[in-house]
């Protein structure tokens, strides 16, 4: 059993009530993302056979924290090669997903990994995000920019109207250490619910990981 079979394995540990559509799908990421991680660069090159342990099962860190309606609509900010979005978007197919980014090359790529995986629930945004002017549950994001940066590209974006067990606001996936973190965050640290994802993932890549949730902005 190679790395990527082992680390497929994990996913499915922790994320065992997926039906057969949704891992014939995970399983499809190794291919997809070892095919166009040649042409562009989506992924480290040296991290690209942790494909599965660093970026999907970070992705899906999430879905510890919240499920989405069926019907809620979800900004993945800055999503560079999918993540988080295009994970969520295969276990939660009845949610729809908004992956934004500014780079019309890894757009292209975006829309193919789209149509390979057959994700209807999946819309492609090419812009800036601060000239998305829709509003959204959720802005979910892998820390593309320091935390008080991206509550001003999150200004605006958020529904009013709460459907969820959290609040809506922002999920941003962050890592480094927490002190770091709260001099970061300044003011907003004590406002926000903080997930240390090594409670839910026992691995050494987690050990430092954390799901920062801020409520409506």
């Amino acid at each position: 059993m190679n790395v990527f079979q082992k680390e497929l394995q994990i996913i499915f540990h922790h994320f065992s009530n997926i039906n057969a559509q949704q891992k014939k799908q995970i399983e499809q990421l190794h291919e997809v993302y070892m095919y166009w991680n040649e042409r562009i660069n989506l992924i480290s090159r040296k991290d690209i056979e942790h494909l599965y342990l660093h970026h999907v099962l970070h992705s899906l860190s999430i879905a510890k924290i919240i499920n989405f309606n069926k019907d809620a609509e979800i900004l993945d900010v800055g999503t560079g090669g999918g993540f988080p979005g295009i994970p969520l978007a295969i276990l939660f197919p009845e949610t729809q997903f908004y992956l934004n980014d500014s780079v019309q090359k890894k757009i292209n790529v975006l829309n193919e990994i789209k149509k390979v995986l057959q994700l209807n629930n999946v819309v492609i945004l090419h812009s800036r995000a601060e000239q998305i002017k829709k509003k959204f549950d959720f802005v979910v994001s892998r820390a593309v920019a320091n935390f008080l940066d991206f509550l001003k590209i999150c200004h605006g974006k958020i529904k009013n109207k709460h459907r969820h067990t959290l609040p809506n606001g922002i999920l941003y996936l962050k890592g480094g250490e927490l002190k770091s973190l709260e001099t970061e965050m300044g003011k907003y640290f004590n406002e926000s619910l903080i997930y240390n994802l090594h409670d839910y993932f026992p691995y050494p890549y987690y050990e430092t990981k954390r799901l920062i949730h801020y409520p409506t902005i």
